[in-house]
């Protein structure tokens, strides 16, 4: 049988491998978008690699765009096999692949607009809405640590990754010419402590492992201490007058956000000003995380005692429209507003920054990872000017990072996983989901603990199982 990488290879998004198995099934883990320098990302995300109608299934980790974006394009291009999820994930990418392909359009629309003036071809949106809507009627909603057979000798069984709603981790017992090999992929290993979700499960033991490693060499400052910090930022920018700018992915980050937001308003430790998610996905998401209690830590199942909305209080006003939205950016005073997307690349977010973040009276709070070359990226490295709709905007407002509430493991995170699986069994690492130096220093971690297969697999290269 035979591994290929065909995404999320010395980076960290585009998540794409396939096993080829020597009777001719062919099996997809995750597919999803390529995500940072424009021209790079579009050129990846319209060439498949390989054929899409030979593929037999795809296991899809969980719904999060660099995983599962690229799905219904996977259909436009021939693919009619089934897609194995969590029956959460499949719920999310429900909205986040409809989400996506009407910003496809609309993205596609502006662009031809500018082209007709200039008297350019027309582009064609990745996908459209219709073939999101085509390629949900594959999906096959599966439990976890209840295993499925996706082809003839292969047996599945997902596990929560406790990364967001109905993550999974996945391990493949693949038996073929009188052998068993076992393939895991952990996905996104969640950080452990986080609120919301339980903390990632073990997998089953296996041979080879593919495993994530975007925060290798990096440790998470204490979840402890979040909602402390979220009451300090947002009680000294509202003493002075300021907004408080939150970019955060609309699945996942933005719930995390309003739950802690929830407890500091019932505490008491919250000042009296409007906070506003605004990004109609969001809203649409936070109904399905309501909808998905099997999900839920102890922690919130015991909240839910006290306060049977844990995702809404007085202050919190959730906005669809998209002229309120607008509204926003006019009102000189103190708020907070959340809006996706969390790497600041699309979406209303880049309205609210333009509009705020040449005031040094607000903060910009960055609260997940912002992969190179993205906006997120630019205002982490707080560069003294940013391009934003392609024009440049001096960055003024405060720029504070939480990396507490990042939804991946940090590097202790992810060694205390791995090293839950029996060392003799496996041995073979593939990292993948990194840029290359947190690759780098988190092989030198495993290592260091005595594993001896690490490796850092390039773009398309192939190996023999």
């Amino acid at each position: 049988m035979k591994l290929t990488f065909y995404g999320a290879a010395r980076t960290v998004t585009g998540s794409k491998h396939l096993v080829e198995l020597d009777g001719g099934h062919r099996l997809l883990l995750d597919c999803g978008l390529f995500q940072g320098r424009r021209a790079e990302a579009d050129h990846l995300n319209r060439h498949f690699p390989f054929d899409p109608a030979a593929l037999d299934a795809v296991l899809l980790s969980h719904a999060h765009i660099d995983h599962a974006g690229l799905l219904p394009k996977l259909w436009k291009e021939g693919f009619r096999g089934r897609i194995y999820a969590t029956h959460a994930t499949y719920s999310l990418c429900s909205l986040m692949l409809l989400d996506s392909a009407y910003i496809q359009e609309k993205d596609a629309a502006f662009v031809n607009k500018l082209h007709r003036k200039k008297g350019k071809p027309p582009v064609e949106p990745l996908y459209r809405v219709e073939e999101a809507e085509a390629v949900l009627e594959h999906f096959t909603g599966v439990s976890y640590r209840s295993p499925f057979v996706p082809v003839p000798g292969v047996e599945v069984e997902y596990r929560d990754a406790g990364h967001i709603l109905g993550s999974a981790t996945m391990v493949l017992t693949i038996r073929e010419n009188g052998r068993t090999v076992r393939l895991g992929f952990t996905g996104d290993v969640g950080n452990p402590g986080r609120p919301i979700l339980r903390d990632p499960q073990p997998m089953a033991d296996c041979d080879v492992l593919i495993s994530e490693s975007t925060y290798g060499g990096e440790v998470h400052e204490p979840g402890a201490r979040t909602k402390e910090r979220l009451a300090e930022v947002i009680t000294r920018t509202s003493g002075r007058g300021g907004k408080v700018i939150i970019p955060a992915f609309a699945v996942g980050r933005t719930q995390e956000i309003v739950y802690a937001l929830d407890q500091l308003w019932n505490e008491g430790r919250l000042p009296p000003i409007p906070v506003y998610v605004d990004s109609p996905l969001a809203v649409n998401a936070t109904g399905i995380y309501a909808a998905h209690p099997e999900c839920y830590d102890r922690d919130l199942r015991q909240y839910l005692l006290e306060d049977d909305d844990p995702f809404g209080f007085e202050r919190l006003t959730y906005v669809r429209d998209v002229e309120k939205s607008k509204a926003l950016n006019g009102q000189q005073v103190p708020m907070v507003i959340i809006s996706a997307s969390g790497m600041c690349e699309a979406g209303r977010i880049l309205h609210h920054l333009r509009h705020n973040i040449e005031d040094p009276r607000n903060t910009v709070m960055i609260v997940g990872y912002c992969a190179d070359h993205t906006l997120g990226k630019r205002i982490v490295e707080r560069r003294p000017e940013v391009r934003i709709f392609g024009e440049p905007h001096a960055l003024r407002a405060e720029v504070v990072v939480m990396n507490s509430l990042s939804a991946h493991a940090d590097e202790p995170g992810l060694l205390d996983f791995i090293g839950r699986l029996d060392r003799d069994r496996l041995r073979r690492i593939f990292l993948v989901h990194g840029a290359p130096e947190r690759q780098e220093a988190f092989k030198q971690a495993l290592e260091a603990r005595g594993y001896r297969d690490v490796v850092i697999p390039e773009y398309r290269e192939s190996f023999e199982l």
